[in-house]
């Protein structure tokens, strides 16, 4: 896809949103372990403005860091505008593609420890660290993907009309991630199979989240403000982190209390299983195929259960049996999960 068309889905999508620091934090805790001596990249952001790239420069020392590197593509719409990691005198945006990469992040100011002077002094002064790109930076561009052969583990928050897309790229490289989504991704007939599968799963802090938007965001009704400072904000209360690699929090057995029978846990018309309407509800006595909300993936736990399928559209395939019905009456999408381990009366 050309430089033209990336823009274009992105601004008649009206996705490209821009994560808060505190929102990377709490996520990115729980993963440190998995950072020392790597190669992070983020290869959605710019890295004079990606809080991205300011959660990983902050942080190079700390996490034992081998490489950051961090590229932009051409035009982004908020050059220079994106919570800047430090001020930049005298500067109007290039729009140009470029790339930052460090290897290192001494303490240039001599004052006994590294910050943002530490960084912004890098950046300033070594001629090694930044290069413009020859192509657009798109994600999917030659030198990008040469950059992702490097990698160890990407981060970013990529486009949500190219969602697809981008994870398709990382699963070709067998690239560990850790990245941003749509709950509605979980569906997608590109995602749905690699959760089965257990190659892709949920992360910590999925849910509400705010996110800074450009300035041709179009307001709405509900979720949408604008600071004191006239920057345009949205919150989404179904936004998932996406990794493939193994966290604590997957691993941990949720209890059930429910027991098991007809008149609670009613059979599909289209489907030989049972509803169950929140993931609080699953009976702990029942080994059959039971259909859960969506949400029950971020409580998923591949030792305890197996996920057998979906029925979240009319399109019927090897995996997606087609909307529930119970009844007559036509259901939210499910998931079609098994526990391994029924109690037995």
């Amino acid at each position: 896809m050309a430089k033209y068309d990336l823009a274009k889905a992105k601004e008649a999508k009206q996705d490209e949103f821009y994560t808060q620091l505190p929102d990377i934090e709490k996520e990115l805790v729980h993963y440190q372990e998995h950072f020392r001596d790597k190669v992070v990249f983020c290869n959605c952001d710019d890295p004079y403005e990606s809080n991205f790239f300011k959660y990983f420069a902050l942080n190079f020392n700390a996490l034992g860091l081998k490489k950051l590197i961090a590229t932009c593509y051409d035009g982004s719409p908020i050059a220079q505008q994106e919570l800047p990691l430090f001020p930049v005198e005298n500067s109007t945006p290039t729009k140009k593609a470029y790339k930052v990469e460090i290897t290192e992040v001494p303490d240039l100011d001599g004052n006994g420890s590294t910050d943002l002077t530490d960084v912004k002094l890098l950046l300033q002064n070594n001629n090694n660290v930044k290069a413009e790109l020859k192509g657009n930076g798109d994600f999917r561009s030659p030198e990008c993907i040469e950059l992702l052969k490097q990698a160890d583990v990407v981060v970013t928050n990529p486009p949500f009309s190219l969602f697809r897309e981008y994870v398709a790229l990382l699963i070709k490289y067998e690239k560990k991630f850790i990245i941003i989504g749509n709950q509605n991704a979980i569906t997608y007939r590109e995602i749905f199979p690699l959760i089965k599968d257990n190659k892709i799963w949920l992360g910590n802090k999925n849910g509400n989240m705010a996110f800074r938007v450009p300035d041709y965001y179009e307001p709405r009704d509900t979720r949408y403000w604008v600071d004191d400072l006239g920057q345009k904000w949205r919150s989404l209360g179904n936004i998932c982190w996406f990794t493939n690699i193994d966290i604590k929090k997957r691993h941990e057995e949720l209890i059930l209390i429910k027991h098991y029978t007809p008149e609670d846990y009613p059979n599909y018309d289209n489907y030989d299983g049972i509803n169950v309407n929140t993931y609080i509800e699953i009976p702990c006595d029942y080994s059959g195929v039971m259909g859960v909300p969506v949400t029950f993936l971020d409580k998923y736990n591949p030792d305890q259960f197996e996920i057998v399928g979906a029925m979240t559209t009319t399109k019927v395939d090897d995996y997606n049996y087609g909307y529930p019905y119970v009844n007559g009456v036509k259901l939210y999408a499910r998931i079609l999960i098994r526990n391994k381990k029924p109690q037995i009366s």
